[in-house]
């Protein structure tokens, strides 16, 4: 007999924002406490709380698939807060254009560059 398994929350596919707030996220049909990180992949749960912890080992995911993102949408809370120089290089090097913005306005532009397949991520501060 195995024991209890826990898994990382995780979303296998593309899916748009429906709804944010109250420090949640709505897609797909769920509900979920907390930032996310959304990837070709799949939507992950991000365990990032505050700006405080926008350092690059918290994008560790977004490397491994940076071949397939083009652009980066940086969620910063409430208000925009410009991405530090160690993380806009971290992203340049990956050859990733980030874009930092409220949660709400990276949430909207994902959406639209979803629709438009393009090569879009988006790490999402929960607000």
């Amino acid at each position: 007999m195995k024991g209890l398994e826990i898994k990382e929350a995780h979303f296998p596919g593309r899916a748009p924002i429906d709804a944010y707030g109250n420090g949640k996220f709505r897609f797909a049909e769920m509900s979920h406490t907390g930032s996310l990180l959304c990837l070709p992949s799949g939507i992950y749960a991000w365990n990032v709380a505050g700006l405080a912890d926008l350092k690059p080992e918290a994008f560790k995911k977004l490397e491994a698939e940076a071949d397939g993102v083009e652009i980066l949408l940086l969620g910063t809370g409430i208000d925009l807060v410009p991405i530090d120089p160690e993380l806009r290089e971290l992203f340049r090097g990956h050859a990733i254009s980030a874009d930092s913005m409220s949660t709400g306005a990276a949430v909207r532009t994902f959406n639209v560059l979803l629709s438009e397949n393009r090569a879009v991520a988006a790490a999402l501060l929960a607000v």
